[in-house]
């Protein structure tokens, strides 16, 4: 559509609940992977070549579902039955994940899970895009960011409140009741949120269906697919390749975190000599209540978020909010005592709330209409780089330079957090509108 409409705070309420499921999936398997690997006996330093198959995963899928989804339209419409299919496989996999028996079975369904989630994920970004008009896509991010800050909250701290509020014991097998429990529950969380969104929002067609529907009728091969992908990344808007750097050094420092920071919080926090020890069960346990933590920051954050875009604009906040978090990393270094890190999540999920809402902002601003779908597929490029990198390199790293010092990898973090305020500023925010027109929508309105 051309002239999209204003849509009001329940409208983007409902096609944003989504993302509340897809982020438990997420929030389960960034607070509890790595344990659950040490737990079936990975060394530290295998640690990030055992998560190579969540960034492998997206650089294959998310261009691929953003392609397919920009040529879809059927009764469901176009990017809901990519929804509908991640909430039904991600779901099986969050099943299955805490019976894994095997060091491989794990490494091997993170895998598939990936895949799952990527399904319904990639999507929803183009969703917001889609849906609501240029003045209202960083409400429409934000509130993404509420819900993934939610979805976050209660998956990363579900173990803890087993154990210490509903007292669930262990229980028998190699990974604790408290975690397989979880993520049952997960796998409920994550298809019941996506459903709502499939059932609660319709979708506008094809600004032309005829020319979509011959378009439909070319039949087109692989060969020809990889051909448009490859096109459009050689033919990335400016703005789009200048975010690119902020985003690699962004998701640098956050695949630092997740890979070792509850891990970090059991050995150099609680002492745990090793996997073994019920310090280490303890200590892991409260790194998800962190995470838990700065995902409820991001939570209260997102509200905030659109009044200090316009007040800032958008490269400014992002830029502030992205040194708020490496002041949390960093601070780690000097913390001994668990609550005290409870304070250092607070700048980290400051900055989580920016990044899951202000890049994507100013980057659909810059996006042509017809080719949203993939362009935000190749935006995530730039989230499994690093993380590839991280991967492949990380684990050198570790036991060459850091002497597996899991703490050193959370403060790296930190680092790269701080060059990735820097390059904000020399992005080019050209779907910035004035602040007359970013008056809010009441509900009802």
């Amino acid at each position: 559509m051309t002239d999209k409409p204003r849509l009001n705070f329940w409208q983007i309420w409902n096609m944003s609940f989504g993302f509340l499921g897809i982020q438990f999936g997420w929030g389960l398997q960034m607070a509890n992977m790595s344990a659950i690997y040490e737990y079936l006996g990975a060394r530290a330093d295998q640690i990030p070549i055992l998560w190579l198959a969540a960034p492998l995963t997206g650089l294959i899928m998310q261009p691929i579902i953003g392609h397919a989804s920009d040529h879809t339209w059927n009764r469901l419409g176009r990017r809901r039955p990519y929804f509908l299919t991640g909430a039904l496989l991600s779901s099986a996999a969050l099943i299955l994940m805490p019976q894994s028996s095997k060091l491989w079975m794990a490494a091997g369904l993170l895998w598939i899970l990936d895949a799952s989630i990527n399904i319904s994920m990639e999507p929803f970004r183009a969703f917001v895009a889609d849906l609501l008009p240029e003045e209202q896509r960083t409400r429409g991010f934000a509130m993404q960011s509420l819900f993934i800050g939610l979805g976050a909250v209660v998956a990363s701290a579900l173990p803890w409140l087993l154990t210490h509020v509903f007292h669930v014991g262990s229980g028998g097998g190699r990974i604790p009741l408290t975690v397989r429990l979880s993520f049952y529950m997960g796998a409920a969380a994550f298809f019941g949120a996506v459903m709502w969104t499939i059932g609660t929002t319709r979708e506008y067609p094809p600004d032309d269906m005829e020319a979509f529907r011959r378009m439909k009728a070319q039949k087109t091969s692989l060969a020809d697919d990889a051909r448009e992908i490859l096109a459009s990344i050689g033919g990335m808007p400016q703005t789009m390749k200048q975010l690119a750097w902020v985003q690699i050094a962004t998701w640098l420092a956050l695949f630092c975190m997740w890979l070792y920071f509850p891990v970090a919080v059991a050995h150099n926090v609680f002492g745990a000599a090793d996997q073994n020890s019920p310090l280490y069960t303890e200590g892991v346990t409260w790194g998800g209540v962190c995470f838990g933590m700065y995902s409820a920051v991001c939570f209260v954050w997102s509200f905030a978020l659109p009044s200090i875009a316009r007040a800032l604009g958008r490269k400014m906040t992002h830029s502030l909010c992205l040194l708020c978090g490496a002041a949390g990393l960093l601070s780690v270094a000097v913390i001994h005592d668990k609550y005290l890190l409870l304070a250092s999540m607070t700048g980290v999920g400051i900055a989580w709330a920016s990044t899951l809402a202000m890049p994507y902002a100013i980057l659909a601003g810059s996006l042509p209409t017809a080719k949203t779908g993939i362009y935000m597929g190749i935006f995530n490029f730039f989230i499994v780089i690093p993380e590839i990198t991280a991967s492949l390199g990380f684990g050198w790293v570790m036991a060459n330079l850091l002497n597996n010092n899991r703490l050193s990898a959370v403060v790296a973090g930190g680092v790269f957090m701080i060059i990735a305020a820097l390059l904000m500023q020399r992005v080019k925010d050209v779907g910035a509108v004035p602040v007359t027109n970013l008056a809010p929508v009441a509900a009802g309105e």
